[in-house]
């Protein structure tokens, strides 16, 4: 098994390879690829390379605590699992797998809607995980699956909110003919109409709405404003995940980086505020920490490791990314995720 802990800087760009060998090049294409010309795929990754630390020094980090909670849910670090559709395609195993690796490692999944596993086998996972929605066209068959998941033990819903339409994507893939999309509910497995598509007409008084229906916490992922963030928050939602869709939906728009210090400071601070887009290290996940994020998710690089040894390479990613965050924070003396803070990063 691939010791992810000891792979080094060439880490992530290994296990993207490792990944590419293991899958069908057509469904390899369709996880990696960005909209448009791919701009904003790069440049989320840049954005948290830019970001320059100023280590504190002299501090007794003798003992470095990495573990925090998010909406209530105590996790080992604030690494966790972001939303990805159709992971049976990338591994047998699929959401199960990497619903079992993030338990095993201590954090949180988010299933995404277009999953391939139904809310009962993940139930059998026992780990904690939040539902990723979209609000369909048909508002019943989306109040059908917020009911089914609240039913299931889901402890948040995340409505993604940058995808009234789906972008063009830069690599043109056939999609398999076989996947039907979503399948959590039973009777959409043989169901293909528009009914089941994002509803372009979505506002911010939908927000209400959902929450009532549910009677979980309201997380809203696709924010890059500080504006449209205060009017989420006033709207109802408990959270707010800054999230270019990494790099799938606008291209060019601004790297989650770079947008995430305006998104924290338009909100109260008891509002939790998350992350995704291009982090790949431990050292990214102090960055997104020092720049106001309660936790940070990542997408590709826990597909990548699905796809290499199912729920195993999932563990070992998350125990590895979590390791990198324990030695930055020891470095730039932090004993805790709490003494994070905006003073680590050169102005």
């Amino acid at each position: 098994m691939t010791n992810l802990g000891s792979l080094g800087p060439t880490g992530p760009a290994r296990l993207e390879a490792a990944a590419r060998s293991a899958m069908s090049g057509h469904v390899y294409d369709y996880i990696a690829t960005g909209s448009g010309v791919e701009e904003t795929l790069a440049a989320n990754e840049a954005a948290w390379r830019d970001l320059l630390l100023r280590p504190r020094v002299l501090r007794d980090v003798t003992t470095v605590d990495t573990s925090t909670t998010v909406l209530g849910t105590p996790v080992s670090a604030p690494v966790l699992v972001a939303p990805t559709g159709y992971q049976r395609l990338v591994h047998p195993e699929g959401e199960v797998g990497m619903a079992a690796g993030s338990a095993r490692a201590g954090s949180l999944l988010t299933l995404s809607t277009r999953a391939t596993v139904t809310f009962e086998e993940l139930v059998e996972v026992s780990g904690p995980w939040w539902l990723q929605l979209y609000i369909l066209r048909d508002r019943g068959l989306t109040e059908t699956i917020v009911q089914r998941a609240a039913a299931a033990g889901a402890r948040a819903l995340v409505l993604t909110v940058d995808t009234p339409y789906v972008a063009r994507k830069a690599r043109r893939t056939p999609f398999p003919p076989d996947v039907v999309s979503p399948v959590l509910v039973p009777e959409l497995q043989a169901r293909d109409d528009k009914g089941v598509w994002q509803d372009p007409g979505v506002t911010v008084a939908d927000l209400a709405w959902l929450a009532e229906i549910s009677g979980l916490p309201l997380v809203v992922k696709g924010v890059l404003r500080g504006d449209e963030a205060r009017a989420c928050v006033d709207a109802g939602a408990a959270a707010i995940w800054v999230s270019n869709h990494g790099g799938r939906q606008l291209d060019g728009v601004v790297p989650t980086a770079t947008a995430l210090a305006e998104v924290r400071a338009a909100v109260p601070e008891e509002v939790e505020v998350y992350v995704d887009g291009g982090l790949r290290t431990g050292r990214d996940v102090l960055r997104a920490l020092a720049l106001g994020a309660t936790a940070t998710f990542v997408g590709r690089p826990a597909v990548w490791a699905l796809a290499t040894e199912g729920a195993a390479g999932v563990h070992d990613l998350l125990v590895s990314l979590r390791a990198e965050l324990e030695e930055a924070m020891a470095l730039a003396g932090c004993r805790t995720v709490a003494e994070v803070a905006p003073d680590l990063l050169h102005p």
